[in-house]
């Protein structure tokens, strides 16, 4: 199965596993599964480091080597995402978890997510 995974479930998989749930563990260590990291994680956590809500510089140095390490594959934002991203209704308003939706819509991927929001949007959602 094909899985995109959300900005917390990056950053717990590389600095706090234990936060994971039992089922997003399994899908994650399961190797028949494709976990995809979007281009919206390095960019949200940029900026959020940036901004000092969050110390993400060690995880954002090497950032593409490091996903590929850890067996994951990165995901391109395509216009098609962005698009949909801006017409989504506004259920939430954060820019990144809104491109994150409009990916797994497109794509009719899972997103791994603890973050309910997401099920507004009809996303499937796994956690």
């Amino acid at each position: 199965m094909t899985l995109l995974i959300d900005t917390h479930v990056y950053l717990w998989v590389t600095t706090a596993p234990e936060k994971l749930s039992k089922t997003a563990d399994a899908l994650l260590k399961d190797p028949g599964n494709e976990i995809l990291v979007s281009v919206v994680l390095p960019w949200e956590l940029a900026i959020k480091t940036n901004f000092g809500k969050l110390n993400a510089a060690r995880i954002l140095g090497n950032f593409e080597q490091r996903v590929l390490l850890l067996g994951f594959r990165m995901q391109a934002i395509l216009t098609s995402n962005a698009i949909r991203s801006g017409l989504l209704p506004f259920h939430h308003r954060d820019p990144f978890d809104r491109l994150l939706a409009a990916q797994s819509l497109d794509m009719r991927v899972p997103l791994v997510s603890r973050d309910a929001v997401f099920d507004a949007y009809g996303v499937q959602r796994l956690w």
